[in-house]
Formats: structure tokens, C-alpha cells, sequence
């Protein structure tokens, strides 16, 4: 057994016995007994960095596959680790680029702005002008962010995955984690990380985010540029402005924190009924309000996708959200891949309904609440919960949170209600929809005319 191997092995059984000690071996209630595992989980993906933090990460926003209570705490991981001395990155760069550095930038800083287990981030300036595929020009000494995969990170990265699907082969490991596919989720979040350890995957991303949003003035997102990029480095533009806990700050410069929420949340609406594409992981760090009262996306690491015809039935769920509908709501969700066996159907849309009336009724909603209590309904119930499906539930909470941040009065439903009244009408359009129902409406014409 290798010493990474070890390290591994002692820091998750270390967290278990932890989490048996402070849950009273079990005797606390189960929500006090997942809390007290979920903190010491996180605690000791923490400890072991690497792989484990962008685990971490990937957990957080999968709510539906593991939990709230260890969704939640993952949101709080911290990925801390010592930065890389510039001279271990200067020939990654020079290598990746085909040119010396001196021809590339007018300067680059050596002290990181930010640092994380993946990649590095310094500042820079451009040597020569360059034309990005969307926007202005960027001219000589404009300022931008050069992104560099740590030395070693992919085989490091690579190892922990692999002793991850170990430890979590383990017989004991199993029992604690029944109810998740292990195995998949282990699979998908392989695929992430290679995606990760390919720097160009992000900046392709964030070209189409910004091909989408470029009519709206009031979105931006860094422009790359690809003359300096490669696999393992990518120069983007330097954004500047204010971290969500920042935001006194930024409205005692000018800004009007009230207008960007209801922007923000509009332009999520926008993202997922009619581009299809949608940004997953808007925690504060991935999020600026800019000095001119601008929204910029930043790390595009993960990213929803949704075809015409979820995003149809997507609509026609929040449309029974929003009128509290649980037949409406159950009905399309079983398009989207959730569905109910039929002996549990009743019980299910009783305890939507109660959780509909609690928590989306009497003037106000509270999407954050209402969803993870549906998602936590299906669960407890043994209903399988489709990736996609968790993750645009999650997304939608998350993008409540940051606006309620900047604007504590919103409510994202009414911000929906114009795009999910667009999309019914669109998705009903569909010559698909129209087959499927010219039965329907061709009975009920016989009837009409034959009574």
C-alpha cells in the first residue's frame, strides 16, 4: 500500500469514528446524525486535498444523489493549498505556448492571485493586441489572468480517483453509503476531472456563454484568448470588482445591488429555457458585480445542458410549482426521468402538496426550501433522482440564494413565470406535442358533436 494510499485510508476511517463519536454512536436523531458525519467528511476531504477537494465540490452541488446535510457542508470546502513557485510554471507556459514568455506578456506576476488544487492564477499583461472571437479587441497592455495546471496535478489527480474507487469498494463503505449509485458517481466525476485537467474546455465554454449574452449589456464574461492558450494554460481577460461579500461596499460606490439580482436571476431564466445551457456552480467565488453595475461569470467548470424537450418539460414543472399544481408537476418530472412507481403515487403527491402549500404559498416562495424538501421526498420515498434533474434543482436554489443576497425581497418564481409561460407555448407547438394530443382533442370533438 503506497503512502498516499495510507494517508487516505486512516483520514476517511479517522472521520468515521469522528462522526460515530459525535452522533452518540448513533443516538441522536438522523438529521443530527448525518450533520455530525457530513462535517467530519468534509473536514477530512479538506485534510487530504487534491482529488478529494474537487469531489468535494462535485458533492456539493448533488444534493439529490447525497443529502442536504452533506450538499450543504461541501459548500463550505476550502481548497488550500500552498502555491507553486512561478519557476516550476514558467516552462509549463513556455512549452505549452511554443514562445517565451518576455514574447507573450509585457509582464506577468509572479505571486499567484489565487491558487487551488488544479490550477494556479497570476496576473499578466499582454505584449501585442489580440482579437478575441466575441467582443472588443484587447489592446496591447490590457490586463489579463493567465490559468496554469499545476505541475504533477493530472497524475496526482488521477491517482486519488483511483483510490478513491478503492476506499469506496470496501464492504463497510458500501453499507454507509446504500442508496448511491458509488459507482457512477465515481465514473462521472472522472470524466469532470479530465475535463478539468483541459483548459480549453473552459475557455470554449465561456466563448459560448458569451456569444449568448451578447445583446445584454449588463452580463459579461472574460474574453479568452487563444493565441495563448493550450491544454494545460489559458489567458482570459482580468476581471475586477466585488465578491457577493463585498456588496456594501460595492452600493456605496454606486451600485444598484436591487436591479443586478433581478438581471442575475432573469439571466439564469434565460440560460436554462432558451439557450440550454446553464452555469451550475454559482457560488459567490464564481460570481462579480462589476464597478459598472455588471454581472460577471467566472469558471465554468461545471455546466448544465438541457434539449428542446426538457426544457418544455422543465417548464411545465415550475408551472406546478408556481400554481401548486403536484399533479402538473409529477406528470412532466416523469418525462425528465423521475418517475413514481404507481403504488406510491397518492402518498407522493399528498407530501408535494403539503410541501408546496408550506413552502410556495401565502404571497412569498421559498424555491431554496421547496426544492431540496422535494428532492429529500423522492428520496426518502426510493425514487431514483436523474443527474440532470437534481442539478438544475440545485442551481435554481443556488441562484435564489445569490440574488436574495443582493436583493432579500425577490422571488424567483415570478422571475420564471414569463420564460415558463413562453415555453408551454413553444413546447405545445412542437409537432410532437401536437401528435401526441390530436387523439385527445379529436375524441373530444366527437363527443361534443355526437351529445
Amino acid at each position: 500500500m503506497s503512502a498516499r494510499s495510507t494517508q487516505i485510508t486512516r483520514t476517511l476511517l479517522a472521520a468515521g469514528v469522528r462522526g460515530t463519536v459525535r452522533s452518540r454512536f448513533g443516538l441522536t436523531s438522523a438529521s443530527a446524525r448525518r450533520a455530525a458525519f457530513a462535517a467530519e467528511w468534509r473536514r477530512a476531504f479538506e485534510t487530504l486535498g487534491g482529488a478529494f477537494i474537487k469531489l468535494g465540490q462535485m458533492i456539493s452541488v448533488r444534493p439529490d444523489e447525497f443529502g442536504d446535510e452533506l450538499a450543504r457542508e461541501m459548500e463550505c470546502l476550502r481548497d488550500n493549498v500552498a502555491p507553486v513557485p512561478f519557476a516550476q510554471l514558467k516552462p509549463i507556459i513556455e512549452a505549452s505556448l511554443g514562445a517565451p514568455i518576455s514574447s507573450l506578456y509585457e509582464s506577468i506576476e509572479e505571486k499567484p492571485l489565487a491558487t487551488a488544487s488544479v490550477a494556479q492564477v497570476h496576473a499578466a499583461v499582454l505584449a501585442k493586441a489580440y482579437r478575441p472571437v466575441w467582443g472588443e479587441e484587447l489592446p496591447v497592455g490590457a490586463e489579463v489572468v493567465v490559468k496554469v495546471i499545476r505541475p504533477g496535478t493530472a497524475d496526482a489527480l488521477r491517482t486519488d480517483v483511483a483510490e478513491a474507487r478503492r476506499f469506496a469498494s470496501k464492504r463497510l463503505v458500501r453499507r454507509l453509503l446504500r442508496g448511491i449509485d458509488v459507482d457512477a458517481s465515481l465514473q462521472e466525476f472522472a470524466a469532470s476531472l479530465e475535463r478539468e485537467l483541459d483548459l480549453r474546455v473552459e475557455g470554449r465554454v465561456a466563448d459560448r456563454f458569451a456569444f449568448d449574452f451578447r445583446p445584454d449589456p449588463k452580463i459579461v464574461v472574460p474574453r479568452i484568448v487563444w493565441t495563448h492558450a493550450a491544454p494545460k494554460v489559458l489567458t482570459m481577460e482580468r476581471m475586477y470588482g466585488w465578491r457577493l461579500s463585498e456588496l456594501s461596499e460595492a452600493e456605496l460606490a454606486g451600485v444598484d445591488a436591487h436591479a443586478l439580482a433581478v438581471h442575475g436571476a432573469t439571466a439564469f431564466m434565460r440560460q436554462v429555457m432558451l439557450y440550454g445551457r446553464y452555469h451550475a456552480d454559482l457560488h459567490p467565488s464564481n460570481l462579480f458585480v462589476t464597478p459598472d453595475s455588471r454581472i460577471a461569470y467566472l469558471d465554468f467548470g461545471i455546466v448544465g445542458h438541457l434539449t428542446p424537450a426538457e426544457r418544455g418539460d422543465i417548464a411545465q414543472v415550475l408551472a406546478g410549482f408556481v400554481y401548486r399544481d403536484a399533479d402538473r408537476a409529477l406528470r412532466y418530472s416523469a418525462d425528465l426521468g423521475v418517475v413514481v412507481p404507481p403504488h406510491k403515487v397518492e402518498m407522493v403527491r399528498r407530501e408535494l402538496g403539503e410541501l408546496l402549500d408550506k413552502t410556495m404559498g401565502g404571497g412569498s416562495t421559498d424555491f431554496r426550501h421547496f426544492g431540496f424538501g422535494f428532492l429529500g421526498l423522492l428520496r426518502r420515498n426510493g425514487i431514483a433522482i436523474p443527474s440532470g434533474y437534481g442539478l438544475l434543482v440545485k442551481s435554481l436554489a443556488t441562484v435564489e440564494g445569490v440574488a436574495r443576497r443582493l436583493y432579500p425581497d425577490i422571488d424567483i418564481m415570478e422571475v420564471a413565470r414569463p420564460f415558463v409561460t413562453r415555453m408551454i407555448g413553444e413546447s405545445m407547438g412542437r409537432p410532437d406535442k401536437i401528435q401526441e394530443r390530436l387523439p385527445k382533442v379529436w375524441r373530444a370533438a366527437m363527443r361534443e358533436l355526437l351529445a
